[in-house]
């Protein structure tokens, strides 16, 4: 896990083991995320009250932007069923896994950290990007010409080759919530074998993996930790699921 050469808590670059698990080959799409609202009645991606991220004047952006992405009653913007859910909560990714895992029979969760890594590496030690060293736009939904962030937005999963695992969207389109808290020193002081993060509770939360907003490149390597207030929802942020083996 982790990068030498690139943020602080990114370091020491270490080496965990991890238990089997199987991982959604998709992040959690519309058509979904629709079964769920449909059978429990839970509140729809919509806007609610603002997140901490929209401080500082950005209230009238995160609108505007989050506009395409609100939900009709229990339906999901028209032409969107394949594309990743998003406007939710952590607390509403965490409520979708309870369902499912009752209504299949079998646990299923969100990955931590160092699952969703392993994951997104493929197998692989160091790999920069799901899919290589180096950035390939076709490879990936992210903003190559912030000029046109009003032209784009999520796509269907699925639009671009997979990792070697057979995992889409691993890195572009959204942003993926996974389990654990954020410590920036847990690199260096965690469990080397199936590590959750911290066991007691801090201030922010975690999302992997970049999306179709960022045009910071550097944000959608596999070893980038993106920390984000525990109410953060967002036009960008979404979620995978896994379930032991």
């Amino acid at each position: 896990m982790g990068a030498a050469d690139a943020e602080d808590d990114e370091r020491p670059v270490h080496r965990v083991y991890v238990s089997e698990f199987f991982i959604g080959r998709f992040p959690v799409t519309n058509d979904e995320y629709a079964r769920f609202i449909q059978a429990t009645g839970h509140p729809a991606p919509v806007v609610r009250g603002l997140p901490l991220i929209t401080l500082g004047g950005r209230e009238s952006l995160f609108r505007d932007t989050a506009a395409a992405y609100e939900w009709q009653g229990d339906l999901p913007p028209a032409g969107h069923g394949s594309h990743p859910v998003v406007l939710v909560r952590y607390d509403d990714a965490l409520a979708y896994c309870h369902w499912l895992s009752t209504t299949i029979s079998r646990a299923v969760r969100l990955p931590t950290e160092a699952e969703w890594e392993k994951a997104a590496r493929a197998g692989t030690e160091g790999l920069r990007y799901p899919w290589g060293q180096d950035i390939d736009a076709s490879r990936g939904n992210f903003l190559i010409d912030p000029a046109t962030r009003s032209q784009r937005g999520t796509r269907s999963t699925g639009t671009y080759a997979p990792n070697a695992y057979g995992l889409y969207d691993v890195c572009g389109n959204v942003w993926e919530w996974v389990s654990d808290w954020y410590s920036a020193d847990y690199y260096g002081l965690g469990d080397m074998r199936d590590p959750k993060g911290p066991q007691t509770g801090g201030n922010m939360r975690l999302v992997r993996g970049g999306s179709w907003v960022n045009d910071d490149v550097s944000m959608l390597r596999c070893a980038y930790r993106h920390r984000v207030p525990p109410d953060t929802y967002a036009y960008s942020i979404g979620f995978r699921i896994v379930c032991g083996v």
